[in-house]
C-alpha cells in the first residue's frame, strides 16, 4: 500500500531539487562576465530538456532497472516510464515508482548542469548539448546504478558499490559531487584555458545574482538531502538538520580563512562556503549527527578554499571552480563519513572509525570515492575529446573575446539593441514605440542606445 505522507514528501523534494537548476543558473550567471551570462545560464537550463527526455525514454531504467549482472547497469524493463501503477520501497513506506523516478531525474539534471561551470566563457552551445547527452548515458547512468540502486528501490542485488562494497552515500557524494568534479576537470583540460587567463582578471559581474543563486541552491538542497530519506521520519529530520549545520559551519570557516589570509571577508566567499558545506555533507547527512556535520562543514570551508588555488599552480582553467567546490568537497565528505558515521542516527548505516567501527568503513569509502573519480574522469575526457574532434567544442577566439551571447544566441543579457531574428526585443519595441508616438525619429532612438 502506498504511504501518502512519504509520497508527498518525495514529490515536494523533487520540486525543491528542480529549483536548484535555475538557482545554479543564477549562481553561474553572476560569476561569469556580462558578455556570456546568457550562454552559461542556457547551458544549465538546457539540461532540464536533454536529461529529462533521456530519463523518460531509457535513463531511469538503465540506472534503476533490474540489474543485468555484476551490479554494473540496469535493464530496460522501465523504459518509457509506462508502469504508472508500480511502487518501490519497503513495505511500510512504499511510494509510486514515478515519484521516485522524478526525484532521481532532478539529481541527474543538476549533476550535468554543474559541469558547465568548468568551461564557462568558451564552449559552443550545441556541442555542450551533445556532450550532456553522451555524458548522461555513459557516465551518470552507470554511476547512479552502482551507488543508488539499493535493495528496495531497484532490483535485488543491484548496484555493486551500494550492495556489495557497502560504501555509504546518502544523497550523492560520489554520483553527483565527485562525479561532477572529476568530469569538470576533464572538460577543462580538453577545452583549454580562456583567452587571457590567468593574466587578465575575470571577476564576477553580478554578485547579487551569485548570492541569489547560492540561496536558491541552499533552499533546494534540503530536498536534495532530506528528501533522500524517501520517507517522513527521523532520518529525514536528521538529514535536514545536518545539512543546515554543515553549510552554516562552512560559511563561517571560509570567511575566517579569508580574513586570516586576505584581511577581509567577501560575499563571494560566503556564497562559496555555503556551497562547499552543502557539497561535503551530501554523502553524510543521513549517517552523521550534528557534531559530525559541524566538523565536516568546517573542514570543507577551509579545504575547498585552499583547493581553488590548485588550478593556478597546476595550470588548468576551471572557470567557476567546479573541481574545488564539488570534486574536492564531495571527496572530503565521502571520506570523512568513514570517520563520523554512527548507526545511532541511521540503523541502515554503519559506525565510522571515531564511533568504534574500525577502519573497514573508512576503507570502503575511499574505494568508492576513487572508483567514481577515476571512472568519471576517464570517460568524460574521452567524450569531450570526441566532441572536440568531430563537431568542435570551443568557440572561435574572436567570439570568445567579443562575447558568446551574441554569437551563440543572438541575445544579450543587458543590452537588447542587437537582438536579431527572434522578432522580439528592441526592433519590436522601436516599431510599436514609433507607432504610438514614443519615438520621434530614428536619430532619437539611436541617442537612447
Amino acid at each position: 500500500m502506498i504511504n501518502a505522507g512519504s509520497t508527498a514528501w518525495v514529490l515536494v523534494s523533487a520540486a525543491l531539487v528542480m529549483v536548484m537548476t535555475p538557482g545554479l543558473a543564477f549562481f553561474y550567471g553572476g560569476l561569469v562576465r556580462s558578455k556570456s551570462v546568457l550562454n552559461i545560464m542556457m547551458m544549465s537550463l538546457v539540461c532540464l530538456g536533454v536529461v529529462g527526455v533521456l530519463w523518460a525514454v531509457f535513463g531511469y531504467s538503465l540506472a534503476f532497472g533490474e540489474d543485468l549482472g555484476g551490479g554494473l547497469l540496469g535493464g530496460l524493463g522501465h523504459a518509457g516510464l509506462r508502469d504508472a501503477a508500480a511502487v518501490v520501497g519497503p513495505e511500510s513506506d512504499r511510494i509510486p515508482l514515478l515519484a521516485y523516478a522524478m526525484f532521481q531525474l532532478m539529481f541527474a539534471v543538476i549533476t550535468a548542469a554543474l559541469l558547465a561551470g568548468a568551461i564557462a566563457d568558451r564552449a559552443r552551445f550545441w556541442s555542450w548539448t551533445a556532450f550532456v547527452a553522451l555524458w548522461t548515458c555513459l557516465v551518470y547512468l552507470p554511476l547512479a546504478h552502482w551507488v543508488f540502486a539499493v535493495d528496495g528501490y531497484a532490483a535485488e542485488h543491484g548496484g555493486w558499490i551500494a550492495n556489495r562494497l557497502k560504501a555509504l552515500d546518502f544523497a550523492g557524494g560520489t554520483v553527483v559531487e565527485i562525479n561532477s568534479g572529476a568530469s569538470a576537470l576533464a572538460l577543462a583540460l580538453v577545452l583549454g584555458r580562456r583567452r587571457g587567463w590567468p593574466r587578465d582578471p575575470m571577476r564576477p559581474h553580478n554578485m547579487p545574482n551569485v548570492l541569489l543563486g547560492a540561496g536558491l541552491l541552499w533552499f533546494g538542497w534540503f530536498g536534495f538531502n532530506a528528501g533522500s530519506a524517501l520517507a517522513v521520519g527521523a532520518v529525514a529530520a536528521n538529514a535536514f538538520a545536518t545539512t543546515m549545520t554543515a553549510s552554516a559551519a562552512a560559511v563561517i570557516s571560509w570567511l575566517v580563512y579569508e580574513q586570516v589570509t586576505d584581511g577581509r571577508p567577501t560575499t563571494l566567499g560566503a556564497a562559496s562556503g555555503a556551497i562547499a558545506g552543502l557539497v561535503a555533507i551530501t554523502p553524510a547527512c543521513g549517517f552523521v549527527d550534528t557534531w559530525g556535520a559541524l566538523v565536516i562543514g568546517g573542514a570543507a570551508g577551509v579545504v575547498c578554499a585552499l583547493a581553488i588555488k590548485l588550478k593556478y599552480r597546476l595550470g588548468y582553467d576551471d572557470s567557476l571552480d567546479v573541481v574545488a567546490l564539488h570534486g574536492v568537497g564531495g571527496l572530503l565528505g565521502t571520506v570523512l563519513l568513514g570517520l563520523f558515521a554512527t548507526a545511532k542516527v541511521n540503523p541502515a548505516g554503519a559506525d565510522g572509525l571515531f564511533y568504534g567501527g574500525g577502519l573497514g568503513q573508512l576503507g570502503r569509502q575511499v574505494v568508492a570515492a576513487a572508483v567514481a573519480m577515476c571512472y568519471a574522469f576517464a570517460v568524460s575526457l574521452l567524450l569531450a575529446w570526441l566532441v572536440r574532434v568531430t563537431i568542435g567544442f570551443r568557440v572561435h577566439g574572436d567570439i570568445e573575446h567579443a562575447g558568446i551571447d551574441e554569437a551563440e544566441h543572438a541575445e544579450s543579457g543587458y543590452d537588447l539593441s542587437t537582438v536579431g531574428s527572434t522578432g522580439r526585443g528592441i526592433m519590436s519595441f522601436v516599431t510599436s514605440g514609433m507607432a504610438g508616438g514614443h519615438a520621434e525619429s530614428a536619430e532619437e532612438e539611436d541617442s537612447v542606445r
